[in-house]
């Protein structure tokens, strides 16, 4: 049988992957805190026909060390909220889905449900969430409301070590994003009614109190905020261990993960599936979409991709490492690549481009063409909402007919 054709993300991250990327040829570090530059890659990457970009973010100031602050002045430093910057890019695109990274460990579910909600009307039925919980323990002391594990340099050389330290925040993420979820069930799809000659705006028994309890919190509702169009959008969640795994089993809709191969790959889809299983999910009624993570450097001429990742080594300091697979070469060799692990079971990919605009290009306009040539990826549109591009369905309200 032909496989069906790939689904293709890309991570939008300030200058891009690579510390040094601001510095690159073609980077626009002036420009990285302006709508413009944002409007500019969610258009291109629309152009390449990507199903969907994802917005970093955080809750403290880039860093070199994974774990806590530095004083580091060679980074990139601030970035935009990226669900405000997501639900500005709604209505300047058409077809592509906007999927930012939101902390549920410091942000209530309930504003966290209203702002993905927001963004799923201004999107037209293209929003997303990338919940992330708070792995640095100084991000608390923004708040001053609560404290959260404080990772040691023995923890970040391991995932599960890292994992297990902060296991609690991941069930506590479980409960935010169910919550989420809920209260954007909380409307029903045609709650609203909006008939003037009656004087009736919405019919009170389609609006649902969640009641919702878990250890952390619990939550009223319902949802300031009617349905949305997708009526649930896209839940992601990125995981490199097995608490992960069982986070994005528990809470996801699709998951990406951070193989090293192919053999690589197999394993760890083993291991999400073995997190699914434990967690009893129904995955015919509830799919759960498997992407890798590669970042990438990718130009036309042999050799010149790591010719590029050298020399921005060299104006870094020191040799780029990352939690994913790093890859230099052309797009026909990244496409020989994609293909051949897609094979171990992936849905698809999430791309980091190293630079922007640079790599993003190369993705849209390199890659994507080499995939469709071997018809392995779309050539337009046929979908309008981020869950259709995907082939998830469109979920009925939990309260639906309940009064």
């Amino acid at each position: 049988m032909t496989p069906p054709p790939l689904h293709l993300a890309v991570a939008l991250d300030g200058a891009g992957w690579h510390p040094a990327a601001w510095r690159a040829e073609g980077a626009r570090p002036a420009e990285l805190l302006t709508p413009a530059y944002w409007a500019g890659l969610a258009a291109e990457a629309e152009r390449g026909l990507l199903d969907f970009v994802t917005i970093e973010d955080a809750l403290g100031l880039q860093t070199t060390a994974f774990h806590r602050p530095d004083e580091d002045t060679t980074l990139v430093r601030g970035s935009l909220d990226a669900a405000l910057i997501a639900s500005y890019l709604g209505p300047l695109t058409s077809r592509i889905g906007l999927v930012p990274t939101v902390n549920v460990t410091h942000t209530e579910p309930f504003h966290v449900a209203v702002g993905i909600a927001t963004l799923d009307h201004a999107s037209e039925g293209r929003g997303g969430l990338r919940p992330q919980i708070a792995s640095r323990a100084a991000d608390a002391t923004h708040f001053g409301r609560r404290t959260t594990p404080q990772l040691t340099e023995e923890d970040v050389r391991d995932p599960e070590l890292i994992a297990r330290r902060l296991r609690p925040l991941f069930e506590e993420a479980a409960d935010a994003v169910e919550a989420t979820r809920r209260l954007w069930d909380s409307w029903e799809d045609d709650a609203e009614i909006r008939d003037a000659a009656t004087g009736r705006y919405v019919d009170r028994d389609k609006i649902h109190h969640i009641d919702f309890t878990g250890r952390h919190f619990s939550v009223r509702g319902p949802s300031i905020t009617p349905r949305s169009p997708q009526g649930q959008p896209l839940v992601t969640s990125l995981a490199h261990a097995s608490v992960p795994y069982e986070f994005a089993a528990r809470a996801a809709d699709l998951v990406y993960v951070t193989p090293h191969s192919r053999t690589g790959t197999a394993e760890i889809l083993g291991q999400v599936d073995a997190a699914v299983a434990a967690t009893g999910r129904d995955t015919e009624a509830q799919p759960l979409l498997r992407f890798a993570e590669l970042l990438v450097f990718l130009d036309e001429t042999p050799g010149a991709a790591a010719a590029r990742k050298a020399h921005l080594d060299t104006l870094a300091g020191t040799e780029l490492t990352s939690d994913a697979e790093i890859f230099t070469g052309t797009p026909t060799e990244l496409a020989d690549l994609l293909l051949d692990w897609r094979e171990a079971g992936l849905d698809g990919y999430r791309l980091r481009p190293a630079t922007l605009p640079h790599d993003l290009h190369q993705i849209t306009r390199g890659l994507v063409p080499e995939l469709q040539r071997r018809g392995a990826f779309r050539t337009a549109y046929d979908t309008t909402t981020l869950r259709a591009h995907l082939g998830l369905p469109h979920p009925t309200s939990r309260y639906a007919g309940k009064g």
